[in-house]
């Protein structure tokens, strides 16, 4: 009897201390799916932020922090990439302070009359050395058709629905090109369906130029090593949608036939 009470204080000390014990820490990013390591995501109102320091360390100025979510409510993905002749890689374009003066890439729309200018005063909105954006401006997204990852909004059905309506271009009379052809993309393995790429959903943000030829072969079936593999290494589809469009972790909104995801 005696053992049985001394068993029975030890098994209520132990609960006590697992009670007062602290909350064991959350467990670690896991993806969706089981078969690849997708990148964690940061915060929604920091996704698809980029810091861009290519000359900043000679300089001896902080790097700037670039939102795309901020942007994107403004002008399609074509005026920077197409038009300002932005590289779709950070830190791919020869930026300058100069450049920028001058009325090219940034300086472009940072004249002080379209959006801030180049200033001494205004150094410090772009140049923080963090990847942060304002947090009073993300609830400007409040309302726009929602999205599991990323910003946490769906930006195709945002524009198509006119819900937004950012520019297609600095240029008065120039017109974007359009494609409405739906192009379905067998998958590496039998057992996971075609991805579905829709050339009308990004030919309202990009240019064709954007893709085709650099990251994509023109004929189909002809890009060589197109595999979720070298997506993950920011090859191909990875370009943007891993860290800027909608990320990898919403398997069907490419391959709208899978299940359980």
């Amino acid at each position: 009897m005696k053992r049985v009470g001394l068993a029975f204080g030890l098994l209520l000390a132990a609960a006590g201390a697992f009670a007062g014990a602290a909350a064991p820490d959350p467990p670690p990013y896991q993806p969706a799916q089981p078969w690849f390591k997708l990148p964690e995501h940061p915060p929604a109102e920091v996704f698809g932020n980029l810091l861009i320091n290519r000359s900043a360390p000679s300089a001896r100025v902080k790097p700037v922090v670039f939102s795309h979510w901020s942007h994107r409510l403004r002008y399609t993905c074509r005026v920077c990439h197409l038009e300002l002749d932005f590289a779709l890689k950070r830190n791919g374009t020869g930026i300058t302070e100069e450049a920028n003066r001058g009325g090219a890439y940034c300086g472009a729309c940072h004249d002080g009359k379209t959006a801030f200018g180049h200033t001494e005063a205004n150094c410090a909105r772009c140049h923080t050395g963090e990847i942060r954006s304002a947090g009073e401006g993300f609830g400007r997204l409040a309302g726009l058709p929602p999205a599991k990852f990323g910003n946490g909004v769906d930006w195709s059905a945002a524009l198509a629905s006119g819900r937004i309506t950012p520019a297609d271009t600095l240029s008065p009379g120039q017109k974007r090109m359009t494609i409405d052809r739906t192009v379905s993309l067998d998958a590496e393995w039998a057992m996971v369906p075609p991805a579905v790429f829709s050339h009308a959903d990004h030919t309202r943000w990009l240019d064709c130029a954007n893709c085709h030829p650099a990251v994509f072969n023109i004929k189909k079936k002809t890009t060589q090593h197109f595999s979720m593999k070298a997506i993950l290494a920011g090859e191909f589809c990875g370009a943007c949608h891993l860290n800027v469009a909608f990320p990898l972790d919403d398997c069907r909104r490419c391959h709208p036939k899978m299940k359980g995801f």
